[in-house]
């Protein structure tokens, strides 16, 4: 290992503005899938739909079924300013942790108002990094109200000048994987946003495992590194949990040398916490950044998108195939108008 793998520069490159997927695909399963193969390096143009005939025999996949909160809420403050509140941690029923757009001049006990209204919040203290505690009334009907009246929250590279009430609807549903069942995510896991019920299927009838686990996208997973060197960089805890089945079959495949094949990164620092932790803890919060170098203990393969330049998603991914092998397969992508991000296309590294 190199120091300059420790850099922050050296997981850069470069993305044209028109390879940023503003959309998803028009169908699901529909995107295309970039094959990379680490013991050879080869790399190879593929479609999604062929991900069934390429997970290894008798493997095991594991998925994130976390739901995504409709946690982006339009509001004003009193004096008729437009503010943005964005959830990021529920700390007690009702109270929740935000980042506010244009909150500057809100003070602790101001009323704010959000989703024309429908929602009502007491400003309580502003938090460290400029986040602000909100408390909402009438907190037992929050999630109902949120599912009703709030916004998917789109991260910041997907445009949406308004967000009617058609294009809500679209986002709603296909910024969340069709197996998304424990609320509690402010971002999707977007490498499942892929999968069709009828996909899952196809690769169960050929004998693969499918196996849950949940961990809840929070703000640790897309906040930016600020430090050039990303041994110094703190990831924020987010909730995750495993039940005992799933653990026990974990066990077992690690015990019969099953091939455990990780869709995301968030299945990935699901299942390294837990070896961190000697399968002792399977539910509780989770700091883990994972960088090279990096022993996998519980990952054969990884189905993930393609990440932002400089970020401790393409950090993690740099760790199990190798950032220049990473690094050449992003350009492979760029110059083969591969769409990036989110609602873009993915890769799957064996």
């Amino acid at each position: 290992m190199q120091s300059h793998d420790w850099k922050l520069s050296s997981y850069d490159y470069e993305l044209p503005q028109s390879l940023i997927a503003q959309q998803p695909a028009t169908k699901r399963d529909q995107s295309r899938l970039l094959f990379l193969e680490r013991q050879s390096g080869r790399i190879s143009n593929r479609n999604f739909t062929e991900i069934v005939s390429l997970l290894p025999e008798s493997s095991c996949l594991v998925i994130n079924n976390t739901k995504v909160l409709p946690a982006r809420l339009p509001g004003k403050r009193q004096t008729g300013a437009i503010i943005e509140a964005l959830l990021i941690e529920e700390k007690k029923e009702g109270q929740w942790s935000t980042i506010i757009r244009k909150a500057g001049r809100i003070k602790s006990g101001e009323c704010l108002e959000f989703c024309g209204g429908r929602l009502l919040a007491v400003a309580q203290e502003r938090l460290e990094e400029g986040e602000w505690l909100l408390e909402f009334e009438e907190p037992e009907h929050l999630k109902e109200r949120l599912e009703e009246f709030g916004l998917p929250p789109l991260p910041p590279y997907i445009k949406r000048r308004r967000a009617s009430n058609l294009q809500n609807t679209k986002d709603r549903e296909r910024y969340q994987t069709c197996y998304a069942s424990v609320p509690g995510a402010i971002a999707a896991p977007t490498a499942g946003l892929h999968f069709t019920p009828e996909i899952l299927a196809k690769i169960r009838n050929r004998g693969i495992e499918i196996l849950e686990v949940t961990l809840h996208v929070g703000f640790g997973t897309f906040s930016s590194i600020e430090v050039e060197d990303i041994r110094k960089h703190k990831m924020h805890a987010e909730f995750f949990s495993v039940s005992a089945q799933t653990l026990r079959l974990l066990k077992k495949f690690l015990q019969n040398q099953k091939q455990i094949i990780c869709l995301g990164t968030t299945s990935v620092r699901v299942l390294e916490t837990m070896t961190k932790q000697n399968f002792i803890v399977s539910s509780g919060w989770t700091d883990i950044f994972i960088h090279a170098p990096y022993k996998f203990r519980m990952m054969d393969g990884l189905l993930t998108n393609f990440h932002l330049p400089k970020s401790t998603l393409m950090i993690l991914v740099s760790a199990f195939c190798g950032r220049d092998f990473l690094l050449t397969a992003y350009r492979k992508a760029v110059a083969d108008n591969y769409r990036f991000f989110s609602y873009g296309d993915c890769m799957l590294i064996l």
